[in-house]
């Protein structure tokens, strides 16, 4: 088992950035992959990002110019760099954690992410 809590959301103006982390209870030297998702109100949790153990990252195409994923194995912490934000990007993000691709295997609770125009 492993506790996933997120941390670094907030309320943004349109064009600017937050940086999300996301810390295991436990090391994560051992999990393959560790990923962002988010779900805006109404809608489904999409997959945003994962990074592998060895650091290869995976971006769905709309945000792979806006967002950075990446890890620290040894501080145990998953980051999303997210710049040029805007309203769209207003959503409830979700760090997760597994061993296969896409990572389902673990949930943080969730970081609320709000972009005004």
């Amino acid at each position: 088992q492993v506790q996933l809590v997120e941390s670094g959301g907030g309320l943004v103006q349109a064009g600017g950035s937050l940086r999300l982390s996301c810390t295991a209870s436990r090391s994560i030297f051992s999990i393959e992959y560790l990923g962002w998702y988010r779900q805006a109100p109404g809608k489904q949790r999409d997959l945003v990002a994962t990074v592998r153990d060895g650091g290869s990252t995976h971006y769905v195409a709309s945000m792979k110019d806006r967002f950075t994923i990446s890890r620290d194995n040894a501080k145990g912490t998953v980051y999303l760099q997210m710049n040029s934000l805007k309203p769209e990007d207003t959503a409830v993000y979700y760090c997760a954690a597994g061993n296969s691709f896409p990572p389902r295997a673990y949930w943080g609770q969730g970081t609320q992410v709000t972009v005004s125009a």
